[in-house]
């Protein structure tokens, strides 16, 4: 008796649906992460040797904020340094005159809170010329 041999079938894995599985993570992530560039430019400020100009006659609301957060205007202290009371104040000393400058000098150590109440302030009067002193570095050499 002849028996027939059976040929057997090749074991094998088939690699099409990890093939697809890989791909479809790999879209997933390139789709949900956020790409942030992150440059570290070295620059280099231009520097002015032109002297401050010279104090004139002009009239100006001069904003003197200390290190606690008081706030003077125009050399007079206020009595507190909430928001109405600066706004008044200011209001008073300019008397409807928002064309004139609005200069806020503040100490190095000033909770930020009260600098940008002041700008606020003046925002909100319709001053149109802010700035803010600083003091020259000292030069090195």
């Amino acid at each position: 008796m002849k028996f027939t041999r059976q040929r057997s079938q090749e074991v094998g894995v088939d690699l099409t649906p990890l093939i697809d599985v890989v791909f479809l993570l790999l879209i997933f992530f390139m789709v949900s992460t956020t790409f942030t560039r992150e440059s570290h430019l070295q620059v280099v400020l231009p520097e002015a040797s032109g002297e401050p100009s010279a104090a004139s006659e002009v009239r100006q609301i001069d904003v003197v904020i200390n290190a606690e957060g008081q706030y003077i205007l125009n050399d007079k202290a206020l009595v507190n340094n909430r928001r109405e009371t600066l706004e008044r104040g200011v209001s008073e000393l300019a008397a409807g005159d928002t064309a004139l400058p609005f200069v806020i000098t503040a100490d190095a150590r000033t909770p930020h809170e009260y600098v940008v109440r002041a700008m606020d302030v003046a925002g909100r009067l319709g001053f149109a010329k802010l700035s803010i002193t600083t003091e020259r570095e000292a030069e090195t050499q």
